[in-house]
């Protein structure tokens, strides 16, 4: 039994959450029965999705989060004293949790971190570069949009987790690769990862820069800004028989007025593939797009960057800032 810290819905979130709209409470972690262990959470996980999901939380229930942490105690022989594992808990200091325990996401189910995971990297890695973020990327730029050698590729936030790899897998597949961002350092960050273009969305043309950028069209369009932004891309920017991936929609997330429509008429004409998708449906393809990721970062070819923010008391402010593009590359809490 150890003294545990963990965050809960203190007020239901209206437009962009607000630090009051939490609350840290302390509790004490049960006994542990057979099959049980406690984990000692060391990294959380704060992404966009989770002011969409969170939304719908009522007041006192837990916010939700994935984790890593390492295994104090323990009553498993799945996962004895010491084991890293990944779980779906929420923004908790410590857990008991069951080695057969369910969560309805299925990335977010309680597993050991990977036996091939290289040891030089860092363990916070696995909620970000090759966790779910990672995985998103992967799995919607390839499956999703299938970009082939030779063609453009544009991403929008891609100074973020998932539009950072994005790029980077673009430019691996031999595609010219296009990305816009919200500040001059994340632009220059982008252009150190070989985007062929980039831009400052806030003080450039989205049109202008686009037509300079690739004056014949986009084939591939990675989206995960939503709203007015990307019906301008699609009415305007596209190439016949262009392929989206709808990732999010952060443009809209705390703005409950916003319309964020998409131009049908356009979809048709231009005969485009737009397919919205979840990371976590491709779950059961995970081991092997995290070894990928992970070998590319050892060899060289995907450069990552963490926004780690100490203490996990300063959880609710490190959501806020991803919501309001303060992140430059996958953003954590270091507990």
């Amino acid at each position: 039994m150890v003294k545990a810290k963990k965050f809960v819905i203190a007020a239901k979130f209206d437009g962009l959450p607000k630090v009051t709209d939490f609350q840290l409470v302390e509790e004490s972690t049960p006994e542990l029965k057979n099959g049980d262990l406690l984990c000692e959470t060391l990294f959380i996980s704060v992404d966009p999705y989770m002011r969409l999901f969170g939304g719908s939380l009522k007041e006192g229930d837990t916010m939700i989060g994935e984790v890593v942490s390492r295994v104090i105690e323990s009553k498993s022989k799945k996962y004895p004293v010491g084991t890293t594992v990944l779980a779906g808990y929420g923004w908790r200091t410590h857990a008991v949790v069951h080695e057969d325990d369910k969560h309805p996401l299925p990335t977010a189910q309680l597993r050991a971190a990977p036996a091939d995971f290289p040891k030089e990297l860092s363990p916070g890695l696995l909620l970000g570069v090759t966790g779910m973020p990672g995985m998103t990327a992967y799995f919607g730029l390839l499956d999703v949009c299938q970009p082939k050698s030779g063609e453009t590729v544009f991403v929008n936030a891609a100074a973020g987790a998932v539009g950072s790899l994005v790029g980077q897998i673009a430019k691996i597949e031999g595609c010219k690769v296009i990305g816009c961002a919200g500040t001059d350092d994340k632009v220059t960050w982008l252009r150190d990862l070989g985007f062929d273009y980039v831009f400052n969305y806030k003080t450039k043309s989205l049109g202008e820069e686009l037509k300079k950028a690739a004056p014949e069209g986009i084939d591939c369009y990675f989206d995960n800004v939503g709203g007015d932004f990307s019906v301008s891309v699609l009415n305007n920017h596209m190439k016949d028989h262009g392929r989206v991936a709808v990732c999010g929609s952060i443009s809209t997330y705390n703005n409950p007025e916003a319309k964020g429509h998409y131009f049908f008429e356009t979809i048709i004409v231009k005969r485009l593939k737009l397919q919205g998708f979840f990371g976590a449906e491709y779950h059961a393809d995970w081991p092997a797009a995290t070894t990928q990721v992970a070998k590319w970062i050892v060899e060289g070819k995907v450069k990552h960057k963490e926004h780690v923010t100490d203490g996990f008391d300063q959880t609710p402010q490190a959501l806020i800032g991803v919501l309001t593009g303060k992140n430059t590359g996958k953003a954590i809490v270091k507990i």
